[in-house]
């Protein structure tokens, strides 16, 4: 796949997004900024700014620049490296890429519900999909993950619940067994008006792995898949108490890791804390109510260059951005 660059006067000439087969064609364009045009055009295709940042950047879907002067741009130290690495994620999996960046240009309009329920819906398409299925053939089957007797610790003191995830074995993978022991431990908060604060934090080298990758395919269907994701995952219960919410972030966070954090009212990490999200990469869009907690806090475009590109957000920049809240070595953390 090779990016056209086009002017923004030049977008309204581009073909259709998809040919006669349903293929999609030029998923992903560059737009020169230096060029003339003052406007541009509603379209289905990925639109990458480059180029000295002006106004319409709001109107893309990210710009990639050497210093970020808003949160529509994202600083690289190369640009056109930038681009071709965009380039080369789309190309491999140009049906998740384009399903991504549509909702997110107009989820952010929707209650958070709705939202949640319009990325379930995208990511259950996404599962009967091409790409994905190319994704679970490469890894195979797997055996399911043994159980444990405790996936989520609680404890409490006072007024403060404190949560711990479980499953350091598996880097505290967001498998079954752990969403739902933590989705049983919010609903309780939620119905005990004398639970002031919870703190989430997770045992082990890391806070959160992402999904459980042995469990990936297991679901019977998409639609069974779609429900449970609604109305049997965090992100509902954790956005209600968000405001009694402080999640402590360390090592790896991937996928789920700061999806469901990003719910919280307060989210710190440690100085070695790095975020990512791979799902693209699988043929999928984040899953976990990513594409409505990480916008609300970094705005679509940043938000968009993280699911797209995969590669990981250290700790400093998420506090720049305000993924995180704060950056707090882990052996300074008052207890709770």
């Amino acid at each position: 796949m090779t990016v056209p660059v086009l002017a923004p006067a030049e977008l309204a000439e581009l073909s259709p997004l998809l040919d006669g087969d349903g293929g999609i064609v030029h998923p992903l364009v560059a737009v020169d900024l230096d060029g003339p045009g003052d406007s541009v055009p509603a379209g289905d295709r990925i639109l990458v700014g480059i180029g000295s940042p002006r106004a319409l950047c709001g109107d893309l879907d990210l710009t990639l620049v050497t210093t970020a002067t808003d949160r529509t741009q994202v600083a690289v130290a190369d640009p056109a490296a930038a681009l071709a690495h965009l380039e080369a994620v789309v190309a491999a999996n140009p049906q998740a890429s384009t399903v991504l960046a549509g909702l997110l240009r107009w989820s952010g309009a929707l209650d958070v519900p709705a939202a949640l329920d319009a990325e379930s819906l995208a990511y259950s398409t996404l599962l009967g999909g091409p790409e994905f299925g190319r994704w679970l053939a490469a890894r195979g089957p797997r055996p399911l993950p043994p159980p444990v007797a405790d996936p989520v610790l609680a404890a409490r003191e006072g007024g403060t619940l404190h949560l711990t995830l479980n499953r350091p074995e598996r880097r505290n993978a967001y498998g079954r067994l752990l969403r739902d022991a933590l989705v049983g431990l919010l609903d309780l908060a939620l119905l005990d008006p004398s639970v002031e604060r919870v703190v989430l934090d997770g045992a082990g080298p890391g806070f959160c792995a992402g999904g459980d990758l042995d469990e990936f395919g297991t679901t019977p269907d998409p639609v069974t898949a779609h429900l449970v994701r609604t109305r049997a995952g965090a992100a509902l219960p954790l956005h209600a108490l968000r405001g009694r919410v402080e999640v402590r972030l360390h090592g790896a966070c991937v996928g789920a890791g700061i999806e469901v954090p990003a719910y919280a009212g307060r989210v710190v990490a440690d100085p070695d804390t790095v975020l990512r999200l791979p799902e693209v990469a699988m043929g999928l869009i984040p899953g976990a109510g990513g594409t409505v907690s990480i916008p609300r806090r970094i705005g679509r475009h940043r938000a968009l260059w993280c699911a797209l590109s995969g590669l990981p957000v250290p700790a400093a920049t998420a506090l720049e951005w305000g993924l995180v809240d704060a950056i707090v070595p882990a052996r300074a953390r008052l207890s709770p």
